[in-house]
């Protein structure tokens, strides 16, 4: 995985040895960590950056864990982010309530970072397909996430960088529409100062270099675009 394609994992830990702890393990597994101690500070973070996955302490100076995962799961915007609490609470109704309340995972103090690791790996798996690394398959197009190459009717195609990234998201959610706006946020981040009409310019190149496959990337119009095999009527 390259850099630009991390994983960026928002660790919400108010004890800095334990923040450092869990930043190494994230970094062990090709992510990269960004790190605040409060959940007020974790909310603005949120509010400015969409992270990919949040690592989230039980206990906090400000508010618990438990609010500020309600309020992610209460926000439209934020609702579907994958949540892993983290807390030295160990008994069976404290799980519960954390799984209740949206967490999609839990993990225990004192923990392992291997363990911790291949947890953040597998949620982000399920929850985040186009991150696979596994090859992808459409039709008469591979994509190859490990070499980031993209072959139509095994000849290796000419593709760019964003146009890579488009269309490995694409494929990664077939017959789904997207808004030029949930691509910008999805394929570029929501930091990145990109024009929304920017996006019809790296389709129109996604189209070009698939030559006589670009059909499967379909205009829904006034909506957005969306990767399907079916062809047009």
């Amino acid at each position: 995985m390259t850099a630009i394609d991390k994983a960026k994992i928002l660790i919400v830990e108010d004890e800095p040895a334990i923040a450092e702890l869990i930043s190494f393990a994230v970094r062990s597994v090709g992510c990269k960590p960004v790190a605040v101690s409060t959940a007020t500070d974790a909310w603005n973070l949120l509010l400015w950056q969409m992270p990919d996955l949040v690592l989230l302490d039980w206990m906090l100076p400000d508010q618990s864990g438990l609010q500020l995962l309600s309020r992610i799961r209460e926000s439209r915007q934020l609702r579907a982010l994958p949540v892993i609490m983290l807390t030295a609470k160990g008994v069976e109704e404290d799980k519960i309530a954390g799984l209740n309340q949206g967490a999609d995972d839990y993990v225990t103090k004192p923990f392992s970072p291997r363990e911790l690791g291949a947890r953040v790996n597998a949620l982000l798996r399920r929850k985040i397909p186009e991150r696979s690394q596994s090859l992808m398959k459409a039709g008469a197009i591979v994509l190859d996430p490990v070499s980031c190459t993209v072959t139509v009717e095994n000849r290796k195609i000419d593709i760019g960088n964003a146009e890579y990234k488009l269309l490995k998201f694409l494929m990664a959610h077939p017959e789904r529409v997207f808004s030029r706006n949930q691509l910008l946020d999805k394929v570029w981040g929501s930091l990145v100062a990109i024009e929304e009409r920017t996006v019809d310019v790296h389709v129109l190149r996604l189209r070009k270099a698939l030559k006589d496959k670009d059909y499967l990337i379909k205009t829904m119009r006034c909506i957005g675009y969306m990767f399907s095999e079916g062809k047009d009527k």
